[in-house]
């Protein structure tokens, strides 16, 4: 086939376009080869389908490098030449140079059972067979040595057990502890089969490009330390505040000490008012917490955190409930004391309401008055009687008034 000369106009521009599409791919080349992933596998001690899978690719990256070399030395020649003078003989040179077999490689001679007799251990190539065998030979490799999706994960998990290990050992719990030399162990593993068979991590067949990285045990080890991380700065935090936690329960205590007589209290002096009928039950006495309280000085001291914390929980819940009945039965009390008040009030009402109809010396309503009046100051009161001959002389006088 004839190709055609390039002219004295065009042939800066292919050449320009020539440079280009090098230079790119020499980028390609110089980041494939300064890669994690490349770096890891050239340096590893690698063993299984990684190493029998790595030991191909680097024999195609050498050759991919080789090709470069030859294909870059033929671009640099385009370039040179077209720097000078082109007549008919250089544009005839470029030409030959990016169109014709100008890319020699030594790839060495055929098996002897298959050689030709002219076979000079030496293969020829375009420019553009050049780039396209770089192309294919750059996507290959690429699928090898850009496996490396775990190590990030990795490197999160290590970071977190760096910070919470030293933590977790000051805690004293072992369980805690022994959670965490499991998950180091596991991470250990897991580092090594990435450092010496990655590509055992490849799910979906043996081509990289059809398949993905099984992350699984790195999500369930992330997952792992993540709940043990929480653990250990639940209880970090527990012991920096521990003194204040067991300052601040002491304190609750007292208070659920002080509604529990105040309740008491309260129920007590409406007792000697009020007839135990109307009255609510009498409030509960409150444990005596002086031994737990004391308990937890001593878990402190111990350092037992999960314990202490539990305890506190617990404690804080019980006062917390404690004296919100105690709260309660108060309230109970007030309301019961209120209601003897409420009816002496509407007593006295309706007997000035009687007045005013010129009742006032009524046989009648007097007996009714005389009767819940002393029902009312009479102590303890018989709150429900009093009620209803207070509602009886309410209706009397209600009467009277048409």
């Amino acid at each position: 086939m004839t190709v055609q000369v390039l002219t004295k106009e065009r042939a800066p521009a292919v050449v320009q376009a020539a440079v280009a599409e090098r230079d790119a791919i020499q980028a390609n080349l110089l980041e494939l080869d300064g890669s994690f992933g490349k770096r890891l596998l050239e340096g590893a001690t690698l063993s299984g389908e990684t190493k029998r899978r790595w030991e191909a690719t680097a024999a195609s990256l050498a050759n991919l490098w080789e090709i470069y070399s030859a294909y870059s030395a033929v671009v640099d020649q385009a370039a040179e030449a077209v720097r000078g003078r082109l007549g008919p003989a250089e544009l005839t040179r470029i030409t030959n140079l990016l169109t014709g077999p100008s890319v020699q490689l030594a790839a060495g001679p055929a098996p002897l059972a298959g050689r030709d007799l002219a076979d000079s251990g030496r293969e020829d190539l375009t420019v553009v067979a050049a780039v396209t065998r770089m192309r294919r030979a750059f996507g290959q490799i690429t699928e090898v040595v850009s496996w490396n999706e775990m190590t990030g994960k990795l490197d999160a998990v290590a970071a977190e057990l760096g910070r919470v290990a030293p933590l977790a050992a000051s805690l004293g719990d072992e369980a805690l502890t022994g959670n965490l030399a499991a998950a180091e162990s596991e991470l250990a593993r897991l580092r090594d089969t990435l450092s010496s068979d990655p590509l055992s991590l490849w799910q979906g067949g043996p081509d990289p490009s059809a398949g993905t990285v099984d992350t699984s045990s790195a999500d369930r080890l992330r997952e792992r330390v993540a709940a043990a991380v929480t653990r250990v700065d639940e209880l970090v935090r527990l012991r920096d505040d521990a003194r204040q936690r067991i300052a601040d329960v002491t304190t609750a205590a007292a208070t659920a000490r002080a509604a529990y007589e105040d309740a008491a209290a309260a129920w007590q002096r409406a007792a000697d008012k009020i007839a135990a009928e109307a009255l609510p039950a009498q409030p509960l006495g409150l444990a005596d917490l002086t031994a737990r309280l004391a308990d937890l000085d001593t878990l402190l001291a111990a350092g037992r955190w999960p314990r202490l914390a539990s305890e506190l929980d617990q404690i804080e819940r019980e006062l917390a409930a404690a004296t919100a009945t105690s709260r309660d039965a108060e309230r109970a009390v007030v309301a019961v004391m209120g209601r003897r008040d409420e009816l002496r009030g509407m007593l006295g009402a309706y007997q000035a309401k009687a007045a005013r109809l010129g009742a006032a010396e009524d046989p009648g309503l007097t007996e009714r008055y005389d009767y819940a009046h002393g029902l009312l100051w009479t102590a303890p009161c018989d709150l429900t009687a009093a009620a209803d001959a207070v509602d009886g002389y309410q209706q009397a006088v209600l009467a009277l008034g048409g």
